[in-house]
């Protein structure tokens, strides 16, 4: 019969499970306390969740949300780096932690309800963010109206030139 803060716990875990945009787990052995403390605050900071987890609690918490395809992932010590806005951010943090440190390693990810490798982190780091492709839209679609509002102030701006001049000319 499983204990209370088992069932406790598997029940928080569905939950994030259920809100997250991406779950990324992490190998995290090998890293010493004060790493562990850097990355921490630098999950915090970035607002991820970051914690060690059970790995049978996260299978049953995982299959209660009807994922599967973690068994290969869920093997060894295991923790989990939780983004429910913005599902690049942990990547992009793992990213630059993993500059200095050769730990942790990425073991897989949960995006958007898909499981994939641990290999496709990289990939999803390099993706811009969501407001950074909103920036890029906005430059888009502001191109082309700066340039039709040139392109139809054009002929007034040369007709005000040429009656200056014609004006200097005159007097």
């Amino acid at each position: 019969m499983p204990n209370t803060k088992n069932i406790n716990s598997v029940e928080e875990l569905r939950g994030k499970i259920e809100k997250a945009s991406a779950i990324y787990f992490t190998d995290y052995l090998g890293l010493d306390v004060a790493r562990i403390t850097e990355l921490r605050k630098q999950f915090y900071d970035t607002s991820i969740e970051y914690k060690v987890v059970k790995n049978t609690l996260l299978k049953i918490a995982a299959a209660e949300n009807n994922i599967s395809g973690l068994d290969e992932i869920l093997k060894g010590s295991t923790a989990i780096a939780i983004s429910y806005d913005e599902p690049t951010t942990p990547a992009q943090v793992l990213k630059k932690f993993t500059k200095g440190h050769d730990l942790p390693k990425v073991k897989g990810i949960l995006f958007d309800g898909e499981v994939l490798g641990g290999e496709e982190f990289l990939r999803i780091a390099d993706l811009p963010s969501r407001d950074e492709l909103l920036s890029m839209l906005v430059a888009m679609l502001q191109s082309p109206m700066t340039k039709f509002v040139r392109t139809i102030s054009a002929p007034m701006s040369n007709m005000v030139g040429v009656l200056n001049s014609l004006k200097d000319k005159k007097s």
